[in-house]
C-alpha cells in the first residue's frame, strides 16, 4: 500500500489527495487514497480510490485534448526512471510524471446545474457567485447555460472560497481570467457531450491550470468524482438531492454527525468506506470501460 513515502525520493508537497515528488526536470504525482471532505482530510482512506481517480483523468487527457495540452509525459511506470524501479508497484495505475508548471492561484469551476454551494446562495439571495440567476429554480435544475465560477485555492484545512469573476480578475489579471474561463467552459462542454453518451449527467467541476514553459495547460485531475458530481442520467429529477457516482454519497453520510467540518475529520464506518469505493469503480468503468 501506498503511505506518502518513498524512500530516496524528495517529496515537495502533500495535499489533501496528492502527493508530488520532485525528479529533478520533471514532478511525479502519486494519487492516493485519501478523500478530502469539506475541504478536511479524512483519517480513513477508500480502498482504490487512487488509482481511480488517475485512471478517470487519463481518459479524460484523452478526450480534451483538442482544447488544451495537459501536463502528461507518461503513466507507465515501465518508462519511470531507475530511482522510482523499486517503487514500481505501489505507483502502478495510481502515478503519472508529469511537467513542472506553476499553478494559476485560482481554480475554475463550472456549473451546469445548481447544487451544493451553488444550491445554498441561490436560496439566499437568487446569485451565485455574484451571477444573478433567474427566479423559481430548484434544487438540481440544469441552468439556462453553464456558469464559470471560480474560486480560490486552499491549503489543508482551509475551505475553498467563491469569488466573482471581477475578483478572478484581480488574482490573474484579465486576460488570463477570460482565457481560463472560455477553455473551461469548452471542457465542460466536450464532457457533457461524452457522458451523455454513457448515460451520465455532469453537474458540476473543478479544473486547474498552470503555466509551462510560456503556454497554459491542464494540470492536476479533470472530470473525476472527487473533483465533479456525477448524476445517473436514469435517475435525474430536478426538486432535491441526486443519486451519484461521486463522493457526494460520502458528504451526505458526514452531513448526518455531529461534526462541525473541521479537523480532525471524524473516524468512518467500514461499509462507508466500501460503498464509497463502489461508487469511484463505477464511475470509472461507466466513463472507461475498465472494471
Amino acid at each position: 500500500m501506498y503511505t506518502s513515502n518513498l524512500e530516496g525520493v524528495k517529496l515537495v508537497q502533500k495535499g489533501k489527495v496528492r502527493d508530488i515528488y520532485d525528479l529533478g526536470d520533471s514532478l511525479l504525482m502519486v494519487t492516493t487514497d485519501r478523500l478530502s471532505a469539506f475541504d478536511v482530510v479524512m483519517p480513513d482512506p477508500i480502498p482504490g480510490k487512487g488509482r481511480v481517480l488517475t485512471q478517470i483523468s487519463l481518459y479524460w487527457y484523452d478526450q480534451v485534448r483538442s482544447i488544451i495540452d495537459n501536463h502528461l509525459i507518461t503513466a507507465d511506470v515501465d518508462e519511470y526512471p531507475d530511482i522510482l524501479k523499486p517503487h514500481a508497484e505501489v505507483l502502478r495505475g495510481r502515478s503519472m510524471i508529469v511537467k513542472k508548471a506553476e499553478p494559476l492561484k485560482i481554480e475554475c469551476v463550472v456549473r451546469g446545474y445548481i447544487s451544493g454551494s451553488g444550491w445554498k446562495s441561490y436560496q439566499k439571495d437568487g446569485t451565485v457567485c455574484g451571477i444573478v440567476l433567474p427566479a423559481g429554480l430548484k434544487e438540481s435544475d440544469r441552468l439556462p447555460e453553464p456558469l464559470f465560477t471560480p474560486s480560490t485555492k486552499a491549503d489543508i484545512g482551509d475551505h475553498d472560497i467563491n469569488i466573482s469573476f471581477e475578483e478572478a480578475v484581480d488574482i490573474v489579471g484579465a486576460e488570463m481570467a477570460e482565457k481560463v474561463r472560455d477553455i473551461s467552459l469548452a471542457i465542460y462542454n466536450k464532457g457533457v457531450e461524452v457522458a451523455a453518451e454513457k448515460g451520465i449527467v455532469i453537474a458540476d467541476t473543478k479544473f486547474e491550470f498552470g503555466m509551462c514553459d510560456g503556454e497554459l495547460i491542464l494540470i492536476d485531475e479533470v472530470l473525476t468524482p472527487d473533483s465533479s458530481r456525477f448524476w445517473p442520467q436514469s435517475s435525474y429529477k430536478p426538486g432535491g438531492p441526486q443519486e451519484s457516482f461521486d463522493k457526494q454519497y460520502f458528504r451526505d453520510y458526514l452531513e448526518t454527525l455531529q461534526w462541525d467540518k473541521t479537523p480532525p475529520g471524524p473516524s468512518i464506518p467500514a461499509e462507508i468506506l466500501a460503498r464509497t469505493s463502489e461508487k469511484y469503480l463505477e464511475a470509472l468503468e461507466l466513463f472507461t470501460g475498465k472494471a
